[in-house]
């Protein structure tokens, strides 16, 4: 027998064979572009199709905005330094620019009075929004209301400091009673808060012909992309609480008070906001007595919360129902009360389940604090449609100033979802 057929043991190679690189059309650009743009016919035609028409956008943008003017006093001399070329007149945002964040008539030299406070929102929002930061910034962040309140409308110092004295008080107050009903401490706190803001009233007023640290500014110079700001900032913040109170309250076991929530959800659902606006700026002046002033942006806060928390409610509703019975017996076992029940264990759950209703609403809350223009104020549309437009320096201007508008939107919004889709890959929302 030969030597060739004497080998009987097949050859083991005692090294590992150095992996391949992977096919070039199996990874990188490459890979996403083919998979998610040329995957088939179809998606192969619709990407053709968005490419033809995002070229013709490029074609019309691009020129407006690199050609755009942004250096003369009127729309007549954009046009003469234009001279028949494709461009945009954007000197009206230059020429007006504190108009349309402030209004017209708020005083220029306190613009640094809300622009500090728009600074200092952030600074007060952050322990809220990351909760990973020290809890004791939390403290700031209680202050900021009255704090920009202050800024913002100046007067007397005394009148925020009554106003944060009023919810003192009536913490105290439910921090007294809770223990013997939830719903007794939660009224005691109502009314003892309205009370020290009552009396204190009378302090405010008595003192209010006397020299202040800022002037005050009254709330129809209030206006501009500002005035939007400072309608969805304390809507926005004070809807969720009432949304909450209004879902469970439709949940409760308490005949009256569930109907009661029933009823406001069902009714103000029911109306459009623009009617709410109507009562606010007409109406409601009627059930006042004589003489009575009452703020209308105080009035307009009121039927903006009231419209939002009613969807919000809804929504955790919704979170409410979508936890398992067991949560709820869970909470029993565990020998809570109904308010340690739901601080500790229900709504934690119902919230994070309702995190993008939320936002929706909050969204779209924000973006309809364009309506108040149709009661007279001139908030950054209503700058936009009254005096500006108005104005024979640039009554013709269109596309730049409403493109400057949504663009001020969109930022806000656009980052009101970015949080939101972080705080759900951060709690884990979707129970991966």
């Amino acid at each position: 027998m030969s030597d060739t057929h004497a080998q009987t043991v097949a050859f083991v190679r005692e090294t590992q064979i150095p992996p391949a690189p992977p096919p070039t059309m199996e990874t990188g650009a490459i890979k996403w572009v083919r998979e998610n743009l040329f995957s088939g016919w179809a998606n192969t035609l619709l990407t053709l199709v968005s490419i033809y028409f995002i070229y013709q956008l490029a074609t019309f943008v691009l020129p407006w905005v690199l050609n755009g003017v942004w250096n003369t006093s009127s729309l007549s001399e954009c046009r003469d330094v234009l001279q028949g070329v494709t461009g945009g007149c954007f000197s009206v945002l230059t020429d007006r620019w504190n108009q349309l964040l402030f209004g017209f008539q708020y005083p220029s030299e306190f613009y640094w009075r809300p622009s500090l406070a728009f600074v200092l929102l952030f600074l007060a929002a952050a322990p809220v929004l990351f909760f990973d930061l020290p809890r004791k910034l939390l403290i700031f962040t209680g202050l900021y209301p009255f704090i920009a309140y202050w800024l913002i409308w100046g007067g007397t110092i005394l009148a925020p400091i009554l106003a944060l004295l009023g919810f003192v008080v009536g913490y105290f107050v439910f921090q007294r009673f809770v223990k013997e009903s939830f719903a007794m401490g939660f009224f005691g706190a109502i009314v003892a808060a309205f009370l020290t803001w009552w009396l204190g009233g009378y302090v405010v007023d008595a003192v209010a012909s006397e020299d202040t640290l800022l002037t005050a500014v009254p709330s129809r110079d209030m206006g501009g992309f500002m005035l939007n700001m400072i309608l969805g900032t304390v809507c926005v913040s004070l809807s969720l609480p009432f949304g909450i109170l209004l879902a469970l309250g439709r949940q409760s076991d308490m005949p009256i008070i569930k109907w009661i929530c029933v009823v406001f959800i069902e009714f103000i659902r029911g109306v459009p906001l623009i009617t709410l606006l109507f009562v606010a700026n007409v109406v409601l002046a009627y059930f006042l007595p004589p003489g009575t002033t009452f703020d209308l942006i105080l009035r307009v806060i009121i039927m903006i919360t009231m419209f939002a928390s009613a969807y919000i409610a809804e929504v955790i509703r919704g979170g409410l129902a979508a936890l398992p019975k067991g949560q709820y017996e869970a909470a029993d076992s565990l020998g809570l009360d109904y308010p340690q029940a739901m601080r500790l264990i229900i709504l934690p759950q119902a919230l994070k389940i309702s995190i993008p209703g939320i936002v929706n609403v909050a969204v779209g809350l924000f973006k309809d604090t364009t309506l108040v223009s149709v009661i007279s104020m001139f908030d950054l549309v209503g700058m936009i449609r009254g005096p500006i437009l108005a104005s024979t320096d640039w009554n013709g201007v269109y596309w730049e100033l409403f493109s400057f508008a949504a663009l001020l939107f969109f930022i806000v919004c656009y980052g009101i979802s970015q949080y939101s889709q972080w705080l759900e890959r951060r709690l884990a929302t979707d129970h991966r």
